[in-house]
Order: structure tokens, then sequence, then C-alpha cells
């Protein structure tokens, strides 16, 4: 269920950035969208933890600025992989990065958040 709902938000949110940023991103439908969306939840379950364990020197040093570098990897490898899917540089990938970190913090702390 929890792949699902992440594809469901990573789906949104490339829409709505490649909408808000045309000039950083561009997709080209959005059945390209939700494929990217779930490529992007794999890689993130199984290369962005690897990543992440190589790069922990790094990390400590950058005080975890270097985690939007890995995250901005893995959005490029996801355009290298999806057809339709551009990406303009790497720095874009790192701002799109940015507000997808941001985003899906903010998303998942008020879906999971307990009711009282």
């Amino acid at each position: 269920m929890k792949i699902i709902y992440q594809t469901i938000i990573n789906t949104l949110l490339f829409m709505a950035l490649a909408r808000v940023l045309p000039s950083l991103f561009f997709i080209d439908n959005f059945i390209t969208a939700i494929i990217a969306g779930f490529v992007l939840v794999l890689l993130n379950m199984t290369i962005k933890p690897l990543l992440h364990i190589i790069s922990f020197p790094i990390t400590l040093i950058t005080f975890g600025l270097f985690s939007l570098i890995i995250n901005g990897l893995t959005l490029e490898i996801v355009a290298w992989l999806i057809n339709g899917f551009v990406l303009r540089s790497f720095s874009a990938a790192i701002i799109i990065a940015l507000i997808m970190s941001i985003a899906n913090s903010f998303v998942g702390y008020h879906a999971f958040q307990k009711r009282r």
C-alpha cells in the first residue's frame, strides 16, 4: 500500500512541477508521470539506501546536504530510464529533488499524523 501511495504522490508532484517549472523539467503525459513515479519509488527502495551508505562520510561533513545530490542523482537515473521524462540539467534535478523532498515531508506528515 505504501508503494501505491508514494507512486501517487510522486506522480502528482511530477505533473505539478512540470507545469510550474517548465524551464527545468518536462514530462510527456500522465502515463509517463505514473511510470516515472513508480520507478522513483523502486529506486528509492533499492539504490538510494546503498548510495546513502556509501556517501555517509560526505553527508556527515556537509551536515546532510549531500543527500540532495543523491536525490538529484536518483532523479537523473529516472530521466535516463524513462523516455519523455526530461530534466534540463543536474542543477534542475537538485532543485526538483529539493522541492519534492519538502512536499513529500509535508504530505507524509499530514497523511500519517494520528487524529485525536
